[in-house]
């Protein structure tokens, strides 16, 4: 194929406003002739990665970078707080549906534009061209908010589950502060930049064990769990019982807020994409790996649930309130004692360094596709790739720096940190569901085409569903989630996006909206390469 020829009008043409090289005629195709990168060409974009992924190595990330033991242990408190042991176990089992909903139909874009982009660059394709830079600016910024609060929060709770073990091994005579959680936080977000600043072939070898380490521990806290608990509860407490503890009237209106548990769990679907352009396959192997990772978290996740209500007790407000921070931790300590809890505790640090090391990795992707296409402030320096590893290493350490950053407003504000943590999977629910309903609205108008991996007829049905579910789901999670409220327990969440929003916004109306005209064509610019080595 004559490559020229496909983006010919895209690689002369100088005037952002005209946006020929944008029309649906680069959309990907599946042509089994060409190879990956060719695939990839064809989307406008050159090569640049080392495709060393493999198929059992794209699995083992998409499902490390829910945290699933983990971010269970580190959620619990929502659905606890929203209606106790009934809240717990049926808000993750209905909760999970919408989940899986938003997963399936990311996987069906990801199929149709495996691109480091993600869903950002399938706006190119399923968004009219007037329209198109706009809605890709606010899809773009969305994702990386989303993503930034992700890491940020994954890491601040890798602090609080190892501080959380100390506190354990000193029975419980040590309290941590802030300023403890903040240390170790920058401790451990170095950490995950030096794994990450690693070539994809090393990345690779890491990421391989990390599923199987994951599902070992999970099914052994289980098992040890359900083995060493002296009083069980009742099914009937278990599946019925409702305590709402928040103070919102009715407790059916309270029990909404268990949806916050599942949601943060199941969320960063489209980790997966960023590394599309590192796995060979990449249209077939990740949704593939989406859509496996979130049904076993989906399922597994619940079950999980269901064992630690069995086991927890009936005193929710000590659960709640216990000198841990972490209702799992204090479940842990009375069921399996110092020893074992120390354990499992430190098995949960390790698992969610998982999460951390793969959300950086996906983040320093997205940061790099973002700069490629000129959408943050000083792109040309962010999209470097490092010669000697091939991978975005400048990338990961404006990620790394910009964490560490962020979490030291957990010095001085509890509410401040934690507003900018909720408001994860509301940017990242929204940056999926634009494109998907762009998809729904405009696609037969863009001539989209399924990529090789789709749920044919379940399609559409699947995507509508998504974008209602998030809908909903937004309304809740940006409320405050106890009443009455204060300033200690108000939900920020709102205030954190809005502000995101309006700079993006600014930014794109002071003077960005001239230069940026969405994915760019970058191939064959040998003149104007921006793909420079360090």
């Amino acid at each position: 194929m004559d490559r020229e020829s496909v983006f010919l009008d895209g690689i002369k043409e100088k005037d952002p406003s005209n946006l020929k090289p944008l029309k649906p005629a680069l959309e990907y195709v599946e042509d089994t002739s060409l190879n990956e990168d060719d695939k990839l060409v064809e989307m406008g974009y050159k090569p640049v990665f080392k495709r060393e992924f493999s198929t059992w190595a794209t699995f083992s990330f998409a499902f490390s970078i829910s945290g699933l033991y983990a971010t269970i242990i580190t959620t619990f408190s929502y659905p606890l707080i929203a209606g106790g042991a009934a809240a717990i176990v049926w808000s993750w089992l209905i909760g999970g549906v919408g989940c899986m909903c938003i997963a399936l139909s990311v996987a069906e874009l990801v199929s149709a534009y495996p691109t480091s982009g993600g869903l950002y660059f399938t706006c190119k394709n399923l968004v009219p061209p007037a329209q198109m830079p706009v809605v890709s600016w606010l899809v773009g910024w969305l994702n990386l908010l989303g993503q930034i609060a992700g890491v940020s929060s994954t890491d601040w709770s890798c602090a609080q589950l190892l501080l959380a073990a100390v506190s354990v091994s000193k029975d419980l005579t040590y309290q941590p502060t802030n300023r403890h959680i903040v240390g170790v936080m920058a401790a451990v977000i170095t950490f995950h930049g030096f794994i990450n600043s690693l070539s994809t072939r090393w990345l690779d070898r890491i990421t391989r064990f990390y599923a199987a380490f994951h599902l070992l521990v999970l099914f052994a806290c289980m098992i040890c769990l359900l083995a060493m608990c002296k009083n069980f509860n009742t099914g009937t407490y278990v599946f019925t019982s409702v305590e709402p503890l928040s103070g919102w009237k009715p407790s059916g209106f309270s029990f909404l807020f268990g949806f916050l548990g599942v949601a943060w769990s199941m969320t960063d679907y489209d980790a997966t994409a960023h590394i599309a352009e590192e796995i060979e396959n990449a249209a077939v192997r990740a949704p593939q790996a989406i859509a496996l990772a979130l049904s076993l978290t989906y399922v597994l996740g619940w079950v999980f649930n269901i064992v630690l209500v069995f086991v927890m007790g009936t005193k929710l407000n000590s659960l709640n309130q216990s000198a841990l921070g972490q209702p799992v931790a204090q479940i842990f300590y009375d069921v399996l004692g110092k020893n074992g809890s120390l354990a499992f505790l430190i098995f949960a640090f390790i698992i969610l360094n998982f999460t951390g090391v793969t959300s950086m990795q996906a983040n320093a992707r997205t940061i790099f596709a973002l700069s490629r296409d000129q959408a943050l402030p000083f792109s040309r320096y962010w999209y470097r790739i490092n010669k000697t590893t091939t991978t975005p290493v400048i990338a990961v350490w404006l990620n790394t720096g910009f964490c560490i950053g962020l979490n030291l407003i957990g010095l001085g504000s509890v509410e401040a940190i934690e507003a900018i943590f909720s408001v994860t999977s509301i940017a990242l629910d929204w940056s999926y569901v634009i494109p998907i309903a762009c998809r729904l609205i405009f696609g037969r108008r863009m001539n989209y085409k399924q990529g090789p991996w789709n749920l044919g007829w379940l399609s559409i049905p699947v995507n509508v569903f998504a974008v209602a579910w998030t809908s909903f789901v937004s309304v809740i999670f940006v409320m405050p989630n106890i009443r009455p409220v204060t300033p200690e327990n108000m939900n920020y969440a709102i205030v954190v996006l809005a502000a995101v929003l309006l700079f993006s916004l600014v930014y794109w109306w002071s003077g960005a909206r001239k230069n940026y005209i969405g994915p760019r064509v970058n191939v064959d610019l040998d003149s104007e390469d921006p793909f420079k080595m360090e």
